[in-house]
């Protein structure tokens, strides 16, 4: 029987979603031969060694922290990743190619249009690592404008100390794509000034574990709308699967 292995590259993963969605998901399709496991390594040199002692890969999710650091592994790119400059997708060709997709992009795109309404025209982006390049993407694509935030401002990205009353009154999403406040750090979140959310403001949390966030416990306080990662890590997950099986 052909057997076919997958999995998540990377580092501290073992609360992974990907691991119990991919595994539930082969029993009830009934996907005989199909498994999935963590790869969990400390340095991403670790990577051609992780791929070259497991023959039965076919296809791998990648998550922090080397969506970026993983892209000169690989022989090729999708248009979108090679765009997006992060990848969290890799297909194992028959002749053991690496080709890199982004499908975070998609998951986040399908989570948010639901939420949209006239008056969201432009987005705040905190943090600027990989996962923060796929939501640029897809707000590109949803033609919303949007600026990203981090501690130290710079040429790209406003610094949070910058945010007040008039960016939030131009601003209406607030994205966090920051790991403040994963579980088990449940009391952190992102240094903005939540006082100054309304309900016409969209708090959105790439963060799924908690299910809610201070982060978003704090948008809803004032009103805001919020939705966590949860719907997009599916979303995003179906994308994977499709791309494997082209």
């Amino acid at each position: 029987m052909l057997k076919k292995c997958f999995g998540l590259l990377g580092r501290n993963i073992h609360y992974s979603f990907s691991k119990g969605y991919f595994t539930e998901k082969f029993n009830t399709e009934n996907l005989v031969g199909c498994s999935y496991e963590n790869f969990d390594i400390q340095d991403i040199n670790e990577f051609p060694e992780m791929i070259k002692i497991n023959p039965d890969l076919v296809g791998l999710n990648v998550t922090i922290p080397y969506k970026e650091t993983v892209i000169p592994f690989l022989d090729e790119l999708s248009e979108n990743a090679a765009e997006i400059e992060a990848v969290n997708v890799i297909k194992i060709t028959n002749e053991g190619k690496l080709k890199g997709y982004n499908s975070d992009y998609y998951g986040f795109k399908k989570a948010l249009e639901p939420l949209l309404q006239l008056h969201h025209k432009k987005a705040l982006i905190l943090g600027t690592g990989g996962a923060s390049k796929g939501v640029a993407f897809a707000l590109k694509e949803l033609n919303i404008q949007y600026t990203f935030v981090s501690r130290k401002a710079s040429e790209n990205a406003i610094g949070y100390d910058q945010i007040d009353a008039a960016i939030f009154n131009n601003y209406h999403i607030i994205i966090n794509s920051t790991p403040l406040g994963t579980s088990p750090n449940t009391a952190e979140f992102p240094p903005i000034p939540y006082q100054f959310f309304t309900q016409k403001h969209i708090a959105f949390d790439l963060i799924y574990n908690p299910a809610e966030t201070k982060f978003l416990k704090k948008a809803k306080e004032k009103g805001a709308v919020i939705k966590n990662g949860l719907e997009m890590l599916v979303f995003q997950a179906e994308k994977a699967w499709e791309i494997w099986n082209e």
